[in-house]
């Protein structure tokens, strides 16, 4: 009995020749993350370990990114604790304000994060590095502090659920909507604590950036993790982005899935989840009455990458925010926020009524930058869209591709580019 792409990387980590679903292991780690939220935690957690400094100082990476430039006090407080914590510890992949952007398109722009690696993070959506072939999960702060300090982590091997990816994405169709189909498909629980493992020759029409949120999003399936095959457009990015060493692993011939299912990229449509889980998805065309709503967000780890931002330009390019809707546009870091710059997709957004923020997750967690009242809704690029999740309990949240926010925020309306 072989195993899956995510088994065969855990079994390398951990030292062994094989492992199976649901087996206990200790396995090595490449990389612990943390943010400004999670990372005060830890470092608490350390102190209580009394541990002389970190197991590597090359290996963790502290972005604070939820509430920077800080909001307030208290946040001020959490960056200061995560700040002097790096400098005493002398951690090489700190990134302060003017060099930070958000955490899970930042690192694989630094090349911190790839193919074969094992990375733990304290943030659900660490997940997003199975787009290079890693295996990345996310942990709580308690799991951190004992990554950061020996170096290890245990997990229970994951089962696998096989997606065969076939076709080609339709125009305005994108990476966001193939993840949100999927969990409209299969439902927030449908992959728990499973490898959501994508393979299939329709891969190779998806970009990078597509890659990277469909994997950011197996938490909201459930999942343990997503990944992808590490095929030549993997390879290719981790070449002009990283100078570490990389290994590929495939999964066997007769590795076991727990479910296997074909996703036809030609077929899908436009699609959004409404309130208040990412599984409550519809179509573009199943919306036969008029949504209206208040505001829209284009960013976060999920859809705040250049791919994102042209989209949305794209859409924006000769039209204009619908008078009363507020628009909010986030490039994930500074990189791409300069990039953007370049190329005249800030000009494009400014000049459609939008406003720039700097890299920041702010509103996608209710942290600043955008906060709903009660009421309100927004069409979000965003990855969650719980109750409460961007302000009020009583606002709602509709997850949607950064080509559908930005015509919903033309029309004023939940829309597409296809009806303007």
């Amino acid at each position: 009995m072989g195993m899956t792409m995510t088994q065969k990387i855990l079994a390398a980590h951990a030292g062994l020749d094989k492992v199976e679903a649901g087996q206990l292991i200790e396995a090595d780690l490449d990389l612990v993350l943390g943010n400004d939220i999670t990372s005060p935690v830890a470092i608490k957690e350390m102190e209580k370990m009394k541990v002389n400094g970190v197991f590597d100082k090359e290996k963790i990476a502290l972005v604070p990114d939820h509430f920077v430039p800080n909001k307030d006090i208290r946040s001020a407080e959490h960056c200061k604790c995560v700040r002097e914590f790096a400098y005493r510890n002398e951690i090489t992949n700190y990134f302060e304000v003017g060099e930070m952007g958000i955490e899970h398109a930042l690192l694989p722009e630094k090349g911190l994060t790839v193919a074969g690696d094992v990375i733990i993070g304290a943030d659900s959506h660490t997940c997003t590095y199975g787009a290079l072939g890693a295996f990345s999960t996310g942990v709580g702060s308690t799991d951190m502090a004992a990554g950061m300090a020996t170096g290890k982590a245990w997990f229970k091997v994951p089962g696998a659920i096989k997606f065969n990816i076939v076709g080609k994405l339709p125009r305005w169709v994108s990476g966001k909507d193939v993840i949100l189909h999927i969990i409209g498909m299969i439902g927030v629980d449908g992959a728990l604590y499973k490898s959501m493992e994508f393979t299939g020759e329709g891969i190779k029409s998806l970009s990078m950036d597509d890659r990277f949120t469909i994997a950011n999003m197996a938490i909201e399936a459930g999942g343990k993790n997503g990944i992808f095959p590490v095929d030549d457009l993997a390879v290719e990015y981790i070449k002009e982005h990283s100078k570490k060493p990389y290994t590929v692993y495939e999964a066997d011939t007769d590795a076991v899935y727990d479910e296997e299912y074909t996703i036809d990229l030609s077929t899908l449509r436009p699609t959004i989840a409404f309130p208040h889980l990412p599984e409550n998805t519809k179509t573009i065309d199943d919306i036969t009455e008029d949504i209206k709503i208040d505001q829209v967000v284009i960013g976060s780890c999920t859809n705040g990458r250049l791919d994102d931002l042209r989209i949305a330009a794209e859409v924006f390019k000769g039209r204009h925010v619908k008078k009363g809707i507020r628009c909010i546009i986030i490039p994930a870091t500074q990189a791409i926020y300069m990039q953007a710059m370049e190329e005249g997709l800030l000009k494009t957004f400014i000049e459609a009524g939008a406003v720039v923020s700097t890299p920041t997750c702010g509103p996608c967690l209710g942290g600043y930058m955008g906060i709903l009242a009660e009421g309100e809704r927004c069409v979000s690029t965003t990855n969650r869209n719980f109750v409460g999740r961007m302000g009020h309990v009583k606002s709602e949240i509709y997850l949607a591709s950064p080509a559908v926010a930005a015509a919903s925020a033309i029309k004023g309306k939940i829309s597409c580019p296809c009806r303007l």
